[in-house]
């Protein structure tokens, strides 16, 4: 089987080696929706099947496996920051919050699809700016959905964290996908 993780981030390709399977990365070059175009249920899956779809479509031979977060707090979609203004934004909303962070996994192949969004609950303590502001600096979540890396500094932001699969809160939900490929 020849395994594509279509995906250029470096967190998914991590997690994805703790399987010790043999994959390939290929960066997908789907263009994602945004927020304010569809409901979120529909943006994680849109986004998740989008990327699959386009790199099953160049490598017709593999097996892909995709991946989509998003996080939601107070009913706002929290995407991936971009720049240091948005992440103090986010940080700011979530602070004393909860946040669920939705993370679409997809494992598709010529012969079969499977599609699952797997949630995952973070509990905020109350954040001040000055924290806010040294933990963007010394962390630089700007390419993580809601500003928040629980896999580094951001832990400490937290109260509590609660779901079925910590990895999917990471990017990629390894207890479905192992699930899904049985490696072992």
């Amino acid at each position: 089987m020849r395994l594509i993780l279509a995906s250029s981030s470096p967190y998914r390709r991590v997690l994805l080696e703790r399987l010790g399977l043999a994959f390939e990365q290929i960066d997908s070059q789907f263009n994602e929706a945004h927020s304010s175009t569809m409901h979120i249920a529909q943006l994680v899956e849109y986004n998740t099947m989008g990327k699959a779809a386009t790199v099953l479509k160049q490598h017709p031979d593999g097996t892909i496996i995709a991946s989509d977060q998003v996080a939601i707090c107070d009913h706002q979609i929290l995407e991936k920051p971009g720049n240091i203004a948005n992440a103090e934004k986010q940080l700011a909303l979530l602070s004393g919050k909860k946040a669920t962070f939705l993370t679409g996994l997809c494992l598709i192949s010529a012969n079969s699809c499977q599609f699952e969004i797997i949630p995952y609950h973070v509990y905020f303590r109350s954040l001040t700016n000055s924290e806010i502001k040294r933990y963007i600096e010394r962390d630089k979540p700007l390419d993580c959905a809601g500003s928040f890396k629980s896999e580094g500094l951001g832990i400490t932001l937290c109260e509590k964290m609660a779901g079925d699969d910590p990895t999917a809160l990471v990017g990629l939900p390894l207890i479905r996908l192992s699930q899904w490929l049985n490696p072992l």
